[in-house]
């Protein structure tokens, strides 16, 4: 064995923190870490099986793009006792596994609401093991804060921080795209290029009934070869897109089926008025296991640009659509979509702006895509072997760990 990982992360709006989480934990285990991913989200589905330990805290939850508010499983606001149970079991982990690496998903570039548990699972896992790894997880691109905030962010980084795994490619989409980086951060970022399971492709919008973060294609059969397949990941975020397909499928011909997949994060009042809306040559269903494979038999995908779909979009190589989740202030996928247009990747069109994405305009833009060919290159997934890599890289070098 490399040594033991604690890995920590929690999901508020969608699942992509904890699926890339536990891409990650599974590439360790592969390479011969012993490895705990402790989820303080909403559970998913069971976990048995995996070649990790997995940990559930007390969830949490937000509703919508409020991420200053932290709800409980029943909508309410999350009480300090919750809270204060979350730090007690990750300080109880950290002590009891005493890791040769900790790994926090998305802090302290994000998750402000949740540092004092962040804080307090680096602490106890120094306290512990003093000689520990303290490592970073990011994706390719984030939500550049208000300044005040950025300080703070690079100040743990500074204080706290042996380096940073950044899930992308320099040359495909550099982090400084969407966040500053200095001398001092550049020295820590460790690209481990685009993070997805042993395939090569990455997993989108599962069932819960799966005992796996990972699921199989299955056959698809005849019949539905040249589809428009709609999809928007498992939050409720993509139900403004989904109303807007539906509307643009009504235009178009009987012959052209559209697929409509919607993620269980969808409430079922609103995914019963979806089916309810949607003309005879649609079909409105939960997200599928076998989302990659009804990618490879499509006429042409319409979906937001969140990291894990435009993995598969790019692992299919059809004609995209991408339509950038912006509400909020949320900029990352508009700086993803702007990169896979600027590749040649996907067509990329906006909800909001100047001109606003209207049915009309989405049908148009589907008819002219549908049938172009698609160039190589854009992001290329890796199964974890670089991530690998250089954790180890980091722990046979013996970095200096002593921080002010």
């Amino acid at each position: 064995m490399n040594g033991t990982v604690l890995i920590v992360v929690t999901h508020l709006l969608g699942s992509g923190h904890l699926v890339r989480a536990a891409h990650l934990a599974r590439a360790l285990a592969r390479g011969g870490f012993t490895v705990t991913l402790a989820s303080g989200g909403m559970p998913l589905r069971p976990m048995e099986g995996e070649p990790f330990a997995f940990v559930q805290l007390p969830p949490v939850r937000t509703e919508g793009v409020d991420f200053r508010n932290l709800l409980d499983e029943e909508g309410q606001p999350a009480r300090p006792e919750r809270m204060a149970a979350r730090i007690a079991a990750l300080e109880k982990l950290a002590t009891g596994l005493r890791p040769d690496v900790v790994v926090t998903e998305h802090f302290p570039f994000g998750r402000r609401q949740l540092a004092e548990e962040f804080l307090a699972t680096i602490a106890a896992v120094r306290a512990a093991n003093p000689a520990a790894l303290v490592l970073a997880s990011v994706r390719d691109v984030l939500v550049t804060p208000k300044p005040a905030r950025i300080a703070e962010a690079q100040d743990r980084l500074a204080r706290l921080f042996d380096a940073v795994l950044v899930h992308g490619e320099a040359d495909f989409l550099p982090l400084d795209r969407s966040w500053p980086v200095d001398a001092a951060l550049a020295a820590k970022l460790l690209y481990t290029g685009y993070l997805a399971d042993g395939a090569g492709v990455a997993c989108h919008g599962p069932h819960p009934e799966e005992t796996s973060l990972r699921f199989a294609p299955q056959d698809e059969g005849s019949g539905r070869a040249g589809e428009i397949v709609v999809s928007g990941g498992a939050s409720a975020a993509a139900l403004p897109l989904f109303q807007l397909a539906l509307e643009a499928a009504r235009l178009g011909p009987a012959g052209r089926r559209w697929r409509i997949l919607v993620g269980r994060g969808v409430a079922e009042e609103a995914f019963r008025q979806l089916a309810a809306a949607a003309p005879g040559h649609a079909v409105v269903e939960r997200a599928r296991p076998d989302f990659q494979a009804l990618l490879a038999g499509c006429a042409l995908s319409i979906s937001q640009a969140g990291y894990n779909t435009v993995l598969d979009l790019v692992a299919a190589r059809h004609p995209a659509i991408v339509v950038p989740f912006e509400a909020g202030a949320e900029t990352e996928q508009a700086v993803r979509a702007e990169a896979l247009e600027r590749a040649g990747l996907a067509a990329c069109l906006r909800l909001s702006g100047p001109q606003p994405l209207t049915a009309a305009a989405l049908w148009r833009a589907a008819v002219a895509r549908i049938g172009q060919s698609v160039p190589a290159g854009g992001p290329r997934p890796d199964d974890g072997g670089r991530a690998v890599a250089a954790v180890k890289l980091l722990l046979a070098d013996g970095v200096d760990r002593s921080r002010p």
